[in-house]
């Protein structure tokens, strides 16, 4: 029988937890205005310094920052300073991603491994040394002995970003030489944190399933002889069963979402960590934090959010009128999110096509007949052509738009039944490796330096004032 005095005292303990809580929020909140007082920053400043705002010059083009053999995207092409619309393209170490696509797909074969060794390595492997590769994957899929007891379940979390990146700084602890950047065991730990993403973000998944769904518990140990793909698929679901189809198709997709140039947010925030010497668990952590923004990697589930709110509100989909009266409506922020932005629309460096999205949205179509959801395909299809004029019209700015990517992933994903909170895990699965290519670019560059960009300091100077001497607002 418990004893009275320690719940008396667990409940009294709680009601001072929650008192300190409510008294620190209110007095927060106070000051708050003081804060806002202090910080407002006057957009006059930006064109009087010519501050690159999100480091874009005034064009849209992106301020250079660096050079890489790693990856090429190409939306524009520039005559006589001006930038002209293109086509997209998207290289992989000088490579067509269109035409590697083709190349494994042709003859039915998974292509996240052969990928992943080009960006790692720079050339494509022959068959022994895939062979060996993806044995070496297959080994350190294992994690180590009882982490996801005490780092995934003894601590769940509600948000499997938020998860994956916590178990790849705890990591850290689990290398015997966490800080040695020779560059074999650079290469070692890149590989071995390629390996443990999807077993990390399965385990995560269903920590998350278990603790705050309330479902049953299942960990399946990954099997040696499946692709990544596969074996994703096989860990993720309770019964462990998956397509062929599908297991290609997700292939498909994480090739595609591998690699996207130095400059994307989160390739560039680990290059910025790699710059300053620190470990490689710090730096992916980083960029695993900014791949979970909305405005970068979670990008994909606010349009599959964004299309349940259309299917909800538009009763025939097939009506033009209808739909652009909608899409109008979240443009001038009366509908949607209120952010006025068609999610899945328009890219910081693409024009007229995303190479990854046209190629996803021909194999989506072919699931789509294949499952019964042509209908909502040619919704998708629909906003992707209604939208740049509507834009248009609203806006008044004449900016050549495309659907990017993340318009189609999601829908892939919904049709494969995969739930909205892995779209973006699914992301990070991918794009580890273009993060351990930049990072390993990064630290044996003989050029590099840490990166430090400037920030021009705009506030009046003011004497300190005695403690004694305040006076309240």
């Amino acid at each position: 029988m418990l004893n009275m005095n320690i719940i008396d005292n667990l409940i009294e303990a709680r009601r001072k937890a929650v008192e300190q809580y409510n008294t620190s929020v209110d007095f927060i909140q106070g000051i708050c205005g003081e804060f806002e007082r202090y910080t407002q920053i006057s957009p006059k400043y930006y064109e009087k310094y010519d501050v690159k705002r999100g480091l874009r010059n005034h064009d849209g083009t992106g301020v250079m920052a660096g050079v890489t053999l790693i990856g090429n995207v190409k939306g524009y092409i520039m005559e006589d300073g001006e930038k002209v619309p293109a086509p997209g393209r998207l290289y992989y170490r000088g490579i067509n991603v269109e035409e590697l696509i083709d190349g494994f797909t042709s003859v039915g074969r998974f292509g996240y491994e052969e990928t992943a060794y080009l960006l790692m390595f720079g050339g494509l492997p022959t068959r022994e040394e895939l062979e060996q590769f993806r044995s070496i994957l297959a080994y350190y899929r294992e994690l180590p002995p009882n982490f996801t007891e005490d780092m995934i379940l003894t601590a769940p979390s509600h948000d499997v970003m938020n998860k994956l990146a916590r178990s790849v700084l705890a990591l850290y602890s689990y290398d015997p030489d966490p800080d040695n950047n020779t560059l074999p065991i650079e290469m070692l730990q890149a590989l071995r944190l390629i390996a443990r993403f999807p077993v990390i973000v399965a385990h995560a998944f269903a920590a998350k399933q278990h603790y705050f769904d309330r479902g049953s518990l299942y960990l399946h140990r990954p099997q040696p002889e499946l692709s990544v793909a596969e074996n994703f698929l096989y860990s993720m679901r309770h019964d462990n069963q998956f397509t062929a189809e599908e297991a290609h198709l997700l292939d498909l997709c994480l090739v595609l979402h591998m690699e996207h140039g130095g400059g994307n947010n989160s390739a560039f925030a680990c290059r910025v960590l790699s710059s300053s010497g620190t470990d490689i668990y710090s730096a992916i952590a980083a960029a695993v934090g900014s791949l979970k923004g909305p405005k970068h990697g979670g990008a994909n589930a606010r349009v599959m959010a964004m299309f349940d709110e259309i299917e909800a509100n538009v009763k025939d989909w097939k009506d033009d009128g209808e739909l652009s009266d909608y899409l109008t409506k979240i443009l001038k922020k009366e509908a949607g999110d209120g952010s006025g932005l068609i999610y899945g629309m328009g890219h910081a460096v693409y024009t007229l096509s995303d190479p990854r999205a046209v190629i996803l949205k021909q194999f989506a179509k072919k699931v789509a007949a294949d499952k019964g959801m042509l209908d909502e395909f040619e919704l998708f299809e629909a906003v992707e052509r209604l939208t740049p004029d509507l834009f248009h019209a609203v806006t008044g700015l004449d900016k050549a738009m495309c659907a990017n990517v993340d318009m189609y992933s999601g829908l892939v994903y919904k049709m494969m039944g995969i739930p909205p909170e892995l779209y973006t895990p699914l992301f990070a699965i991918a794009r580890i490796v273009g993060w351990c290519a930049h990072r390993v670019e990064e630290v044996y560059n003989p050029y590099g330096r840490i990166i430090r960009p400037a920030y021009k300091a705009v506030m009046p100077k003011r004497s300190f004032v005695p403690l004694d001497e305040r006076e309240e607002d």
